[in-house]
């Protein structure tokens, strides 16, 4: 265990559930607390789950295009919330249309998240992402 907790679920109307599990269990085996709120999450439950949890971070993953939609204004929702330092993730197909990935990072992370994922990023990389943001020696 490496002491973080960390809350993850799938924003929106998305039921992508499979990843989900996927996810849970590779974080989960990385040593990380893991909140899985499953899918269909609303910004309100990420917050609250968040502030529940003295979670360090908010994993949010989003496939079926409309992530940018879902996501606007979750980094306030989580100022309002007393989380000003938590560190927020997202990934997977985040927009609707072939877009350039640079142009999609550029605007999640101009929306307060901390790293964004292209779809079928390997985990590890995101985990190795977590132990730098966090300081942690990688066991």
């Amino acid at each position: 265990m490496n002491g973080l907790t960390m809350v993850l679920g799938v924003i929106g109307a998305d039921v992508h559930a499979v990843g989900n599990k996927i996810l849970n269990h590779i974080f989960t085996e990385a040593g990380f607390k893991v909140i899985n709120l499953g899918s269909m999450v609303t910004q309100k439950e990420f917050v609250e789950a968040a502030v529940e949890t003295n979670a360090h971070m908010i994993l949010v993953s989003s496939l079926y295009g409309h992530g940018e939609i879902d996501c606007k204004g979750l980094r306030e929702k989580c100022n309002e919330a007393g989380l000003e330092n938590i560190k927020l993730y997202v990934g997977g197909n985040l927009v609707v249309g072939k877009t350039d990935f640079k142009e999609v990072e550029e605007k999640f992370l101009a929306m307060g998240f901390d790293r964004v994922y292209p779809p079928g990023v390997d985990p590890e990389i995101s985990i190795g992402h977590i132990y730098e943001d966090f300081d942690v020696k990688k066991s």
